[in-house]
């Protein structure tokens, strides 16, 4: 679905998942791989605070990962996400 999205409107999609081989097989272009299939996007044996840096962090790999151009199939696991500081004003 995320590919024919992208095919149709030109707009960049990231699928998040947890079962990467899959969203490699149906074609997804962006990857970001999730926690488990369960909690994709949590864990719910972390308290809150490492709960939601935890999601931001999948977050800013998402943005990183939208805001990237491809060419093939490309898996955002390690993935720099200082793009999405804000630059100092000087």
């Amino acid at each position: 679905m995320v590919k024919e999205i992208e095919r149709v409107t030109e707009v960049p999609v990231v699928h998040m998942c947890t079962v990467v081989p899959i969203s490699l097989t149906v074609g997804a272009n962006r990857i970001v791989p999730t926690i488990a299939i369960p909690h994709p996007l949590g864990n719910p044996a972390l308290d809150h605070a490492e709960e939601k840096a935890l999601r931001r962090g999948l977050v800013e790999k998402a943005l990183v990962a939208l805001l990237t151009e491809v060419e093939d199939q490309t898996v955002f696991e390690k993935v720099d996400t200082s793009i999405l500081k804000p630059k100092s004003m000087a």
